[in-house]
């Protein structure tokens, strides 16, 4: 396994992304990408036809998944790489991660509401193919829609993160149970986009250190959402912690993703590829 261009973060629709997996497939394909992983939220449903499609479009396909956790009350996303799909540790986990995210889209709907803007809730399942999976991403599609704002990218910095209207905050998985779910199934946790994460230096360091002592293996180094100086920053942390780098476009649909499918800067040479963890 030597890839010229491999992509290990993006989604369809069975989470977030607007494509189904197996259109993702052609569209990393068509892109050039040669070693592919779909990594849904909190779901494996897409894994077999995203396989069948990437092998039909002669890739190579590696399972994946993002889970949501937080750590010490900042939510963090964790991407698996690498495991055994059917591995109960993994499936179990993600079962119960995945349970309750309908009434807290119910009560997102209910606070959106409260401050003049209402059947939000029914408007963001219009574009969801997965109830279970109602994510603020799809709340975002259909604010834009009813022109509250321009982007998803405002809608998210002023209605649904923390601290603002629409927040509601959600039991997620722990560090410690996340990781131990990837590599009880055979699995390498990688650091999903670090960037995208306000922590100060030190923060960072403290998250790492606990990451790295978990049995966490990788970072993500090369993101759509990273800049130059992003890339910089995390390949020296890669060093320095003995990870091995990732690199993902985190794809989510044609028009509303930071860069498109195997489009991402590549890996500094000196840095270990996360592809040679997985077999």
């Amino acid at each position: 396994m030597n890839p010229a261009n491999f992509d290990f973060h993006c989604h369809s629709s069975v989470s977030d992304g607007l494509l189904p997996p197996a259109e993702v497939a052609r569209r990393a394909a068509a892109n050039g990408v040669d070693l592919w992983a779909l990594t849904d939220h909190d779901h494996l449903g897409g894994l077999d036809e995203a396989r069948t499609a990437a092998e039909e479009a002669g890739m190579r396909f590696v399972n994946g998944v993002e889970i949501s956790i937080e750590w010490h009350e900042v939510p963090i996303h964790i991407v698996g790489l690498g495991f055994d799909a059917a591995h109960p540790d993994l499936t179990g986990g993600l079962h119960a991660l995945r349970s309750g995210r309908l009434e807290r889209a119910r009560k997102m709907g209910d606070a959106l509401a409260a401050i003049g803007i209402p059947g939000v809730f029914e408007g963001a399942l219009r574009y969801v193919t997965n109830p279970q999976l109602i994510s603020r991403a799809h709340f975002a599609r259909y604010l834009v829609s009813i022109g509250i704002a321009k982007e998803m990218s405002g809608v998210f910095q002023y209605y649904l993160t923390p601290g603002k209207p629409g927040y509601v905050d959600h039991r997620w998985a722990g560090l410690q149970e996340a990781i131990s779910w990837i590599t009880a199934a055979g699995g390498v946790a990688v650091v999903a986009h670090p960037g995208r994460y306000k922590f100060s230096g030190g923060e960072m360091r403290r998250f790492l250190d606990d990451f790295k002592d978990l049995g966490g293996q990788a970072i993500e180094v090369t993101s759509g959402s990273h800049s130059p100086d992003h890339i910089l920053h995390f390949a020296r942390l890669a060093r320095h912690y003995g990870f091995h780098a990732s690199r993902g476009s985190d794809f989510h649909g044609p028009a509303e993703s930071y860069v498109d499918l195997g489009r991402v800067p590549q890996l500094p040479e000196d840095l270990k590829p996360v592809w040679r963890l997985i077999d």
